[in-house]
């Protein structure tokens, strides 16, 4: 697939893909919250259209940040992992969150507390390689 980009400059074209509304936050379900399905993304709390989710699937898929599957036990469900190019993202998602732990809670008091935030706040590489040892025990608990 051909994608126009704006400019020939990294950063603004990474927006042009990532800067989107739903992409990280995609990413950030499979990652986070352990989403691989369709019905998986309908029912989060984000609440994305399922026409915008199908567009936004498909575009990260071509891009190869996830790859799609069927279920071994159901050939009509397909589930969305991410590939090793879409867990280079994890370091942004946890720069992300820092900087809304720190700059957003005056205006968003209900923003997530706890061990999860506290280990962020102390060691935030400590916190990525956590996200990312997660994920992929539970691929290969899933394939084993």
């Amino acid at each position: 697939m051909e994608y126009k980009f704006r400019c020939d400059c990294p950063f603004t074209s990474a927006i042009d893909i990532l800067g989107d509304k739903w992409m990280l936050v995609i990413v950030k379900q499979i990652l986070l919250e352990g989403k691989e399905t369709f019905k998986d993304f309908i029912e989060s709390e984000e609440a994305i259209a399922t026409n915008i989710l199908s567009m936004k699937l498909k575009l990260l898929e071509d891009l190869g940040i996830i790859s799609k599957s069927k279920l071994p036990n159901n050939k009509k469900t397909n589930i969305y992992r991410l590939t090793p190019k879409g867990l280079q993202l994890t370091p942004i998602l946890v720069e992300l969150a820092l900087w809304s732990d720190n700059n957003l809670r005056e205006v968003h008091s209900s923003l997530q507390k706890g061990d999860g935030i506290d280990l962020l706040r102390k060691d935030k590489e400590a916190f990525a390689r956590a996200l990312i040892n997660a994920y992929q025990e539970k691929l290969h608990d899933n394939q084993g």
